[in-house]
């Protein structure tokens, strides 16, 4: 868009006397370009916009109201200011013009005074129009930069949050990673079903991800002498152990509470936290849930966590294969786990492989 001094203006019709006539108004102000036919008009604004153009009406084979519906029926075109200059001083004619778009109406004779100050007044509209847009692109831009920046802190405070947790246990690794894309892995296979196809959408799965490596932080409030145990744990010591989902829920509550509103992301890790160990036929902790009474993300975790829990190494066991891993948790159909994410999983096993080959520990 040109200053509204050095401005290109197009004028639009089949008598050279009124060119003329428009010329002489505003060729000291402006650049003109002039166009006796509506398709030769097209032509030119197809290879250069001008930045307001006035537009006679009666014109033959293509009158003006025909060049400005094809002007304004196209993206790269539709802004431009369009003034229709003609002798048809009907109501019913100024509301037909002004209906395919014109931002004005002027009757002929033409009136120079008025007419430059109409051309002036929307090239300055046209302007502040632009300028607006433009601020409007560079704010939407800015806004779309620092929500990425808080969803990046995000990703950053959950992921040390979980590594809070795990570093109790020297020997979890890359737990919380593979844990995240299991998860991420399973959501997706299951999306496809018809059943969650309206609840999977993209952003319920990356809050899904994202609350992933919250589901043992609850562990930073057991005692070591419990939580680092080489050997079984006691019935006594196994109770302190099962707090760790109560803990960890607990936190996440007093995280939500400074919240103006809930975010999915710190709902799912509240329910994950709290629920990944309770099973499918009511025997887990801590409140005996069974069924679809178990949180969806909480029964997503649960698979999540077994299976890296059994290809992993711990001080009671050494790791078990894939192939074995995969069969224990077919095994949980119906009782551990549910019975629809099991098929799922088995759908998108090697992609679990895959990843726990990727993160493997050191």
């Amino acid at each position: 868009m040109n200053t509204a001094n050095n401005a290109t203006i197009l004028v639009v019709d089949d008598t050279l006397a009124n060119i003329e006539v428009v010329k002489g108004v505003l060729s000291s102000d402006y650049t003109v370009q002039v166009a006796l036919k509506g398709e030769v008009a097209l032509k030119i604004v197809d290879k250069r916009q001008p930045d307001l153009i006035l537009l006679d009406i009666m014109m033959p084979e293509m009158d003006g109201y025909e060049v400005c519906q094809r002007l304004k029926s196209q993206p790269e075109t539709k802004d431009i200011p369009v003034i229709f200059l003609t002798a048809k001083a009907q109501v019913d004619d100024e509301t037909k013009g002004l209906s395919l778009g014109a931002v004005d109406y002027i009757t002929k004779p033409i009136s120079p005074p008025i007419l430059k100050e109409r051309v002036k007044n929307h090239l300055i509209l046209k302007q502040s129009k632009d300028f607006l847009e433009r601020q409007n692109e560079v704010l939407e831009q800015q806004v779309i930069k620092r929500t990425s920046q808080l969803s990046e802190l995000q990703d950053v405070a959950m992921v040390a949050m979980g590594a809070l947790a795990e570093s109790r246990d020297p020997e979890t690794g890359n737990h919380i990673r593979r844990t995240q894309y299991y998860v991420k892995a399973l959501a997706k296979a299951i999306s496809k079903l018809a059943q969650y196809q309206a609840f999977l959408q993209p952003d319920v799965i990356t809050s899904l991800y994202k609350s992933a490596p919250l589901h043992d932080i609850g562990k930073v409030g057991i005692e070591d002498s419990i939580l680092l145990k080489p050997g079984k744990l006691t019935d006594e010591e196994f109770e302190t152990m099962k707090r760790h989902t109560t803990y960890g829920r607990d936190a996440i509550v007093a995280a939500e509470e400074t919240m103006d509103s809930a975010d999915n992301f710190l709902i799912f890790a509240k329910e994950i936290a709290y629920s990944h160990h309770e099973k499918w036929d009511g025997s887990g902790y801590p409140e005996g849930l069974s069924g679809e009474d178990i949180p969806f993300s909480a029964r997503l975790m649960a698979i999540a966590d077994v299976y890296d829990a059994l290809i992993s190494k711990r001080v009671y066991k050494p790791p078990f294969p894939h192939e074995k891993a995969v069969a224990i948790i077919q095994e949980g159909r119906g009782s551990h786990f549910d019975p629809t994410m099991v098929d799922c999983f088995l759908e998108v096993a090697e992609q679990f492989n895959d990843i726990a080959l990727t993160y493997q520990d050191n």
